[in-house]
């Protein structure tokens, strides 16, 4: 949220430094983000003077173009060729002189000297698009004949100067929500702490019905999405660009002027947080307003020209036929202002802030009157705004209030009643706070003291601290006012001895991360929100079982993520759209599942896991003037997968491995415990899943339960032993086999037949091809042997490597190539 110096300077009397401002609304809670100094035209209208045109005369050499003597105030008059149409000798003109930039959006531009067509140009002399304050460009701008010569154009277009906070709003303070509410919580810091300052709420003494010539009649069936509804109407308006004042203040917090009447209530709103919309009267059939829902399935067409199919749960606003207003939300393609209005029904409401959510997410839609709305305002400013809107259209468009105001508020909302004790405030900030100080903190707050004893206060809260309604918030308030950094650090410390867990599950992930990192790995975060449709139609991840929220921010984060993989994706795409298609990530994250069949109510039904995913796209080794280029391969993941078990000291032994079956990978392999324990999922992404993220190339993925993998880290011990002296042997097979063999059942074979002197098995190759049959692969498999006591012997090699070749003949069928 945006929020302008200037602006605010309007409801307080500032006299500080825009940086101390800044501190303070970070120490409040308003945490700036950034601040930027602001010109209601961009440039600031620098080096560009006021000048009279003192001769005109055809360019010898073009028939479109002017030669001018120009008088700016200097002691020489400039002459300067023009291309103008209407250039003449006598105007008083913009001139931008040498070395003046120009803007033109995002780009800029110097005058400099020149010569066009042969003769010199000292300047220029300027249309309004050229200047940023218009859009025409049909001639040069040619302002009143008493315009002084010699002025800085800034000082005769009063450029403004401002600096505009960017305020990172917290979900929770609706309140401060707009430029009033903002000078309110700097006025209650500035309060507490001995500064006089006075809040000024702009006055609308001068408000006064003129006529009644156009009276609309309202009607509320829907008081539980409209608790407050308010409204008045305008007649004989004059739509037309609004005053340079109005446009400045909403240019400055980067909104883009529309009209008088539309600015004023985008003014107000940002004023005062109190959203407001404003119909045309004419289209107001049977000047009639009713708040209702409409039929299910309705259609509507909205500002932005789109037809959107209504529930039965969002409330409209409609007129004695159909509707002209999604309420809070959006408004109507018929029913907004235009330049042919001449009458208005001006709307000042309060809005269930669970109705609007709910339709606001429904359409993803997010406005500024929505983002206020949906987060609740205040109830008890309805109808001040309205006066306050309505005074400013007559200041801006004419026109005379015709109609007395409409106030429909059947159940006032109360202010919330929250007691809070000396001991809890104390308690709770580590401090203990003089009373006569937090009572002031409280009355600078708007928070009444209804009552007040030894042991606390009884405060009466206003409904537009939406935020405060328990003890806790209260303290919260009072400690963000006192000053979080106006706290002292205390010199005990009071804690127990806690026996750590292990394997310390922060010491071993820095071990993995800082291993992949050494290998050319980084390390990504990803939102643990993803879309549920993303688990479409797989089979290991059913949509069914996505964790989803109630009131998700949008339908892309409307889910927790079951696996690793859809965030992953996403940040390959991110980065291969920049030109950075060699990826090497990975990710430790929480993954979430519901089990469907799980009775409501009990939390067994959810799981919460933490993993660790490794993704490897585009090539492993760039080219280089000694080494040749390689593209990512399957071995190149499985590397990964076996430095990993092995850094976390998982034997070899203690594994077996099997061919995934599932939809996620087209090619895979499952790792797990010989006691049914699955710990790894690695291969080839399916390119249909690829697809649905706009991905071509081929991601390698593999996804490792940390938690498990952490459990049995945990059982494992580290063992160390002299380094043998005698040699170990290495030997090849290359297996035929049938394609459903895998090389787990491989291992497990090889392992079961030679428990003593078998080392290690490891696959280097797979091969298949038209000549070794359409249902056959080969399996290339090394296999070192070695004796800790004594070299083996030729013999002893041949009757392990002949044990070896029986077994996988006899239950794998394999054959020797």
């Amino acid at each position: 949220m945006q929020i302008s110096y200037n602006w605010l300077k309007n409801y307080l009397n500032l006299n500080i430094e825009t940086q101390k401002i800044s501190e303070i609304l970070t120490d409040i809670g308003l945490e700036v983000g950034g601040m930027e100094q602001v010109e209601s035209v961009k440039g600031g209208l620098e080096g560009l003077v006021i000048g009279e045109v003192l001769t005109c005369q055809q360019h010898p050499n073009a028939d479109k173009l002017s030669l001018t003597t120009v008088n700016t105030g200097a002691p020489e008059a400039l002459s300067i060729v023009c291309g103008a149409p209407n250039v003449a000798a006598g105007q008083k003109v913009v001139v931008a002189t040498i070395g003046t930039v120009l803007y033109n959006g995002d780009e800029s531009f110097i005058i400099k000297k020149g010569k066009i067509r042969g003769e010199e140009s000292w300047g220029m002399i300027c249309a309004e698009d050229e200047i940023g304050l218009g859009s025409s460009h049909d001639g040069i701008m040619v302002l009143p004949s008493d315009a002084k010569v010699g002025t800085p154009a800034k000082t005769y277009f009063n450029v403004e100067t401002d600096t505009v906070f960017e305020v990172d709003l917290t979900p929770n303070r609706a309140d401060a929500a707009s430029h009033y509410g903002v000078a309110r919580d700097l006025a209650a810091y500035l309060k507490a702490n001995g500064e006089e300052v006075k809040l000024i709420l702009p006055s609308v003494d001068d408000f006064m019905v003129e006529n009644k010539d156009f009276v609309v009649d309202v009607k509320v069936e829907h008081a539980e999405a409209c608790p407050r509804y308010a409204g008045l109407t305008i007649s004989n308006v004059e739509v037309k660009d609004s005053p340079d004042w109005l446009k400045n203040k909403l240019t400055t917090i980067g909104l883009t002027p529309i009209n008088n009447i539309v600015d004023v209530t985008n003014f107000v709103l940002h004023e005062l947080g109190q959203p407001l919309h404003a119909f045309d009267g004419d289209e107001i059939k049977g000047n009639q307003v009713i708040v209702k829902t409409l039929p299910n399935n309705s259609k509507f067409t909205t500002l932005d020209e789109v037809e959107r199919e209504l529930s039965d749960q969002d409330l409209m606003i409609c007129n004695a036929e159909e509707g002209m207003c999604i309420a809070g939300v959006y408004g109507g393609v018929k029913s907004g202002v235009k330049e042919s209005t001449t009458k208005i029904f001006l709307e000042s409401a309060y809005f269930n802030p669970v109705f609007v959510r709910k339709t606001a997410k429904r359409f993803t839609l997010s406005t500024d009157a929505s983002f206020r709305f949906e987060r609740g305002i205040d109830p008890n400013i309805t109808v001040f705004a309205l006066q306050r809107a309505a005074l400013l259209i007559k200041e801006v468009a004419g026109g005379s209030i015709s109609s007395d105001i409409i106030d429909i508020y059947p159940n006032p909302i109360k202010n919330f009643e929250v007691a809070v004790t000396w001991k809890n405030i104390q308690r709770l900030i580590g401090k203990e706070l003089k009373q006569e100080t937090i009572k002031g903190i409280l009355t600078a707050l708007d928070m009444q003291i209804t009552s007040e004893d030894e042991n606390g206060l009884l405060l009466s809260i206003p409904p537009y601290r939406v935020d405060v309604q328990r003890e806790v918030d209260v303290i919260e308030d009072v400690l963000r006012i006192y000053g979080y950094n106006n706290i002292e650090i205390p010199t005990d410390v009071h804690s127990t001895l806690v026996y750590s867990v292990k394997p310390d599950n922060h010491k071993v992930k820095n071990i993995i991360a800082n291993m992949l990192v050494a290998q050319g790995f980084n390390e990504i975060m990803c939102n643990s929100l993803t879309k549920p449709s993303h688990y479409e139609k797989l089979d290991k991840y059913p949509e069914g079982n996505v964790v989803k929220l109630f009131n998700p921010l949008s339908s892309d984060l409307g889910g927790m993520r079951q696996s690793l993989i859809m965030g992953g994706l996403e940040s390959i795409v991110h980065n291969i759209n920049r030109k950075n298609g060699d990826i090497k990530i990975f990710e430790f994250g929480n993954c979430y599942a519901l089990n469907p069949d799980g009775e409501k109510g009990d939390l067994n039904k959810y799981t919460e896991e933490q993993r660790l995913g490794v993704f490897l796209t585009g090539n492993m080794i760039t080219a280089h003037w000694n080494a040749p280029q390689r593209e990512v391969s399957f071995a190149d993941i499985r590397s990964v997968v076996e430095q990993v078990l092995t850094r976390l000291n998982i034997p070899q032994g203690m594994i077996v491995e099997n061919p995934v079956s599932n939809n996620i990978f087209i090619e895979g392999i499952g790792i797990g415990t010989k006691n049914n324990i699955h710990l790894v999922d690695f291969g080839i992404v399916n390119p249909a899943l690829g697809k649905n993220f706009g991905l071509k190339e081929t991601v390698y993925f593999a996804e490792l339960n940390w938690d498990k993998l952490l459990t049995l880290a945990g059982k494992q011990k580290v063992l160390y032993k002299e380094i043998p002296k005698y040699p170990e042997v290495s030997r090849d097979l290359a297996l035929l086999v049938d394609k459903k063999v895998s090389f787990g059942q491989i291992q497990d074979i090889a392992i079961k037949t030679e428990r003593k002197l078998l080392k290690s098995v490891s696959l280097f190759d797979i091969y298949e091809g038209e000549k070794l049959g359409a249902d056959k692969k080969s399996y290339a498999v090394n296999f070192i042997l070695q004796d800790e006591n004594k070299t083996l012997t030729d013999n002893q090699i041949e009757k392990i490597m002949n044990n070896l070749i029986s077994n996988f003949q006899k239950q794998l069928g394999a054959q020797l190539r």
